[in-house]
């Protein structure tokens, strides 16, 4: 699902990872680490939202979205998520990057659901 996000400018953080391959095969309580980070990035001012997505091989990437640098630097400093960060280096990612832009254009298009009027014709 795409981020319901204002006119621009506001900024992205992009976040690219590679998990690491568990020994039993599960996500060593990964994914109940992301489900929280994501909740607990929506309470933070500024949070306008997010979109994420990983592959079969663990690639993934997360895009946030904050309303200013003040609001990423404050998630940033928050300590939920810097333990979160801890425990990434430890044991879930064998690599990562981050980016942070301004995003100056935006635009989102989906096509329209059967039986819309802007759908049909």
């Amino acid at each position: 699902m795409f981020a319901n996000t204002p006119e621009p400018p506001y900024w992205a953080v992009i976040f690219s990872s590679q998990r690491t391959t568990g020994d039993g095969g599960g996500d060593d309580g990964y994914g109940d680490m992301a489900a929280r980070m994501v909740q607990l990035a929506g309470e933070q001012p500024g949070f306008l939202g997010a979109e994420s997505a990983r592959d079969a091989d663990g690639f993934g990437i997360t895009v946030s979205y904050w309303a200013s640098e003040q609001a990423i630097a404050a998630w940033k400093a928050d300590a939920e998520h810097r333990l979160a960060q801890q425990q990434g280096f430890a044991r879930w990612y064998a690599g990562l990057a981050l980016r942070v832009a301004q995003v100056a254009r935006a635009k989102v298009w989906q096509r329209p659901e059967r039986g819309d009027a802007a759908g049909q014709g």
